[in-house]
């Protein structure tokens, strides 16, 4: 019982992080989204190195590393990761944060149909129905209004697929994402040494900036870490139920904090996805207290 408590609090813990983290890149916008995935892959990996050196790990990524098929994998995961990372530093900073909640709204709806084709796991039928429901949304908004969320799939779908190879590959979190910065890092030094903004030369920031800057690191494994350890306590299933706790988050700082219209047509794509979820929760909760 004081492991599922350790666990639910870890949880609650890496999803408020996730959904707060748009106050920190909101704190930081006037420096340019490639700026910020820059320092974000950059202190990631020192931070990682830190942990790792800490926690005894290093066999794993030694493993990972000589094993050219899991290191090829390690290589595209790497890009979906930099990928998903750097636009939702984009959205965040460019008044996208609703498509940027939805986004992770529609995420494990994502990681369902992903896991039917590619796990060979099957749908029962409420979660059948709470797909079709998410996918009606999406077309009504398409038909009805003549746009398509490009920025919540594109967020949606990386990040899904990335869950999913990370779930086929053997290897631990910690040691897989430091291989994966470590993949991203010599993209972003070089991009680095090549920037001329006025941000570029930390010699020339204020040391508040600085800090900001470098916390990009924290910002990035905290969370992760955070989430880790919950997975470790409480079940796969119980940990679900956590996740919506983010996107919500950052509904309510697009809305009420950061001016963002809530048009029509984002009420009934989200509408349609919150109706979706909640059948979608029902029946996990149902399945898993049957099995139980």
């Amino acid at each position: 019982m004081q492991s599922q408590k350790q666990g639910v609090m870890f949880a609650i813990a890496a999803f408020l992080m996730w959904g707060l983290a748009p106050i920190y890149f909101k704190a930081i916008d006037h420096v340019a989204a490639m700026e910020i995935l820059l320092h974000r892959v950059v202190w990631s990996v020192l931070f990682l190195l830190v942990i790792l050196t800490v926690v005894k790990k290093w066999q794993a990524v030694r493993s990972a590393l000589f094993n050219v098929k899991t290191a090829g994998w390690l290589l595209v995961s790497a890009a979906l990761l930099g990928f998903n990372w750097g636009l939702f530093i984009w959205a965040v900073n460019n008044n996208h944060m609703l498509d940027a909640s939805l986004g992770y709204y529609i995420n494990p709806l994502l990681n369902v149909l992903l896991g039917v084709v590619f796990l060979s796991e099957r749908l029962r039928k409420l979660q059948l129905f709470a797909v079709l429901l998410a996918v009606t949304g999406v077309v009504i908004q398409l038909v009805s209004f003549g746009s398509f969320p490009v920025i919540a799939f594109s967020l949606a779908s990386s990040f899904a697929l990335y869950g999913l190879i990370r779930k086929k590959l053997p290897v631990d979190t910690l040691p897989g994402l430091l291989i994966e910065s470590l993949f991203m890092l010599p993209v972003a030094l070089i991009y680095w040494w090549g920037l001329a903004t006025p941000t570029s030369d930390l010699t020339g920031n204020s040391w508040t900036l600085n800090m900001l800057l470098v916390s990009a690191g924290i910002v990035t494994t905290l969370p992760l870490l955070c989430f880790t350890a919950a997975a470790r306590r409480i079940q796969y299933s119980t940990l679900g139920f956590f996740q919506y706790i983010g996107p919500s988050l950052m509904f309510i700082l697009a809305v009420l904090f950061y001016g963002e219209t809530f048009s029509v047509d984002r009420m009934i794509t989200f509408g349609f996805i919150w109706s979706a979820l909640a059948i979608f929760s029902f029946d996990s909760y149902r399945n898993a207290k049957r099995n139980k």
